[in-house]
């Protein structure tokens, strides 16, 4: 038993540093399952959310679920102050979820809260398009 209790704290720490790896990129449960089943240490699907949800109880990992439909998206948060200071995009063609890191949409956020007397939370702010890859080049 104490083996095993060893080997789920090797698999947990196997996916915070495949996450820290990636840096400040959001990245699915899928696509966790998919680097590990492409290399030397299996960790099954339910076992990666198990893990999933035990880091981001110790705030380790930020979990981002947007729109209800598609899966969440996580995010190392490590010592840094995450997605606190930056919006996001997420493309309604593929799915990909980008960091915004605006001074324009700093300044706007400075308005709301100035002329409106409203505080935005960055952390939950999404604005909804398309990618370029999506859109196929159409606005270039």
């Amino acid at each position: 038993m104490i083996q095993q209790k060893g080997y789920k704290t090797k698999q947990r720490e196997a996916v915070l540093t495949y996450i820290a790896s990636i840096g400040d990129t959001h990245v699915t449960a899928a696509q966790i399952v998919d680097h590990f089943e492409s290399g030397s240490l299996t960790i099954g699907r339910s076992t990666i959310y198990r893990h999933l949800e035990k880091l981001t109880e110790s705030g380790k990992v930020r979990r981002y679920s947007m729109d209800g439909a598609s899966g969440a998206c996580y995010q190392y948060v490590g010592n840094s102050d995450g997605c606190q200071a930056h919006m996001h995009l997420k493309c309604e063609g593929c799915g990909e979820l980008f960091h915004l890191r605006c001074d324009t949409m700093s300044e706007m956020r400075r308005h709301i809260l100035d002329e409106h007397a409203f505080s935005v939370n960055a952390t939950k702010t999404v604005i909804y398009g398309r990618c370029d890859s999506c859109a196929g080049g159409e606005w270039k």
